[in-house]
């Protein structure tokens, strides 16, 4: 007998497909993950894994995910062939190496799992969110565990049989970490469910649809939804001039963009966005819902505020930028043109006040991961309490300043209409225009604001900041996310203190999040 009749045949490679998701409801959040491991010929579900993370982002989170998944994979075969499903396209596309991998707190991850397996072993797949169901019913499960201050655990998960799988599974150990399924095989229970195209065969009833089987149990539910978040106290009756700091009274002004610290008074009526303000998905959404307490209505705007929402799921988070306007200063109840050439007044007792409210508030989400200042006065007061309160340094970008006003500042609007008609209407009738003496234009302003969003966008990537402002470069940065005329800006109110928000996505996409929210004032 010769040697190479005395070996053993090769064994073929064992194949496995991973699934795996993570969510963060806050982004940065409460997160988890979930994973699964697949027998790539059968279907069959061999691994579980789930874990509540405490707060991290979401792409973090589907990170985790992705290690959990490939490590239980390794723990059956280290030696098998994986085919990695996700519904994060930047995790498959970084993984691929087609994409660049930037974020500090991803690199290290990302490092990680390249190495669970060596070289080619391991393809990766962009799959839509509603085939990576059951990965994403894990990590909402453990996310769940994590509200209720336990771990989770696969005896009670329904995961399987959420997302379309049929049978259930025997009583396991609980905790964080992989389960393997074939426990609930050897307590008798069938399990089967559609991975890369090959459908396990179940037990019980249930239908194939689209090569996914639907299982009998009950339909799951997301974690957390919520509907779109409202402006609060955003619309003007007919006939009232809005003042931007919310009170109504004063100079009837045109509300162009920001103008008399009450900083422009409106002609218009309603303030509300025209764009979508959008909702939440299962990221960003609690599983509480409904009326309590106000801290909890805080941790629910915080979630609607910062997670992606209307944005496309796989073009990772995006950049959130809460936009807060400064607090009063004795200048906004006179409503008089206060911007970046005139005396550059600090906050009143009342705007201080203000500013330790929408500070609490702000704490209370504990969302915000950095704050950034106009260079004015006012604002770096505002910026400053906040930031004392979240613990945060407080970093100062001149592009946020508001619109120099020339001869007008300090002047009320009458008083501009008695002293500068002519200048007045031309400014009230072209962006372009300028105040008297000198100042600067909406369409200067504007061009301001668009450079400094891209810089701020680039710099925070992924991330939720809070920009402290003024009413023009508040209102500008909405008008340029809804893609609106100049004169759009006739039609919004903001108050004093009241917070906004726009999210920013990898494509370039906008989405207005908020609009002149005041509840925490009251």
């Amino acid at each position: 007998m010769t040697d190479q009749a005395a070996r053993p045949a090769a064994r073929p490679a064992r194949e496995f497909v991973v699934e795996a998701d993570g969510g963060s409801r806050g982004n940065p959040g409460p997160a988890g993950y979930g994973a699964v491991v697949r027998d790539a010929a059968t279907g069959e579900t061999l691994v579980e894994a789930a874990e509540y993370l405490g707060v991290v982002t979401n792409n973090v989170a589907e990170y985790r995910g992705l290690l959990a998944g490939l490590r239980a994979a390794r723990g059956l075969d280290p030696d098998a062939l994986v085919h990695v499903r996700m519904d994060s396209k930047l995790v498959v596309e970084q993984m691929s190496g087609r994409w660049k991998i930037k974020h500090p707190d991803m690199k290290p991850l990302a490092t990680e799992a390249a190495r669970v397996f060596p070289p080619g072993r391991v393809t990766y797949e962009w799959i839509p969110r509603a085939d990576n169901k059951h990965a994403d019913r894990l990590a909402n499960e453990a996310m769940d565990a994590g509200a209720r201050g336990e771990r989770w655990s696969a005896s009670g998960s329904t995961a399987e049989l959420d997302a379309g799988g049929a049978g259930g599974r025997a009583a396991g150990a609980g905790g964080s970490g992989a389960v393997p399924a074939g426990a609930a095989e050897r307590a008798g229970a069938a399990t089967a469910a559609g991975a890369g195209g090959a459908v396990g065969r179940g037990a019980a009833g249930g239908s194939a649809e689209g090569g996914r089987r639907t299982g009998d149990g009950p339909a799951a539910t997301p974690a957390g939804s919520a509907g779109s978040a409202e402006p609060a106290d955003a619309t003007t009756g007919a006939g009232r001039a809005p003042g931007a700091d919310g009170s109504g009274g004063g100079e009837a002004a045109p509300a162009r963009g920001g103008a008399a610290e009450g900083e422009y008074l409106g002609r218009a009526a309603g303030s509300g966005a025209r764009g979508a303000v959008a909702g939440t998905d299962r990221r960003g959404a609690g599983a509480a819902a409904g009326g309590g307490s106000s801290a909890d209505a805080d941790v629910r705007a915080a979630k609607a505020v910062a997670s992606p929402g209307w944005g496309p799921p796989d073009l990772g988070a995006p950049a959130t930028f809460v936009l807060l306007r400064h607090g009063e200063t004795p200048l906004t109840p006179q409503k008089r043109f206060s911007g970046s050439g005139g005396s550059d007044p600090s906050l009143s007792s009342v705007g201080r006040e203000q500013a330790e409210k929408v500070a609490a508030s702000l704490a209370r989400r504990g969302t915000i991961e950095a704050v950034v200042a106009s260079p004015l006065a006012r604002t770096r007061e505002t910026a400053g309490i906040v930031a004392a309160r979240l613990g945060l340094e407080v970093a100062v970008e001149e592009g946020l300043r508001e619109t120099d006003f020339g001869a007008w500042e300090g002047l009320t609007f009458g008083e501009v209409r008695d002293r500068h008609p002519d200048d007045l209407d031309a400014w009230l009738a072209s962006p372009d225009a300028e105040p008297t003496g000198g100042g600067e234009s909406f369409a200067a302003t504007g061009a301001r604001i668009a450079a400094t969003r891209d810089r701020l966008v680039a710099a925070y990537a992924g991330r939720t900041v809070l920009l402290v402002s003024h009413v023009t470069p508040i209102k500008t940065f909405v008008q340029l996310a809804l893609g609106a005329p100049p004169e759009s800006l006739f039609r919004m109110e903001l108050s004093a203190a009241s917070l906004s928000a726009v999210a920013y996505y990898a494509d370039g996409g906008a989405s207005v999040r908020l609009f002149n929210e005041t509840s925490h004032l009251r």
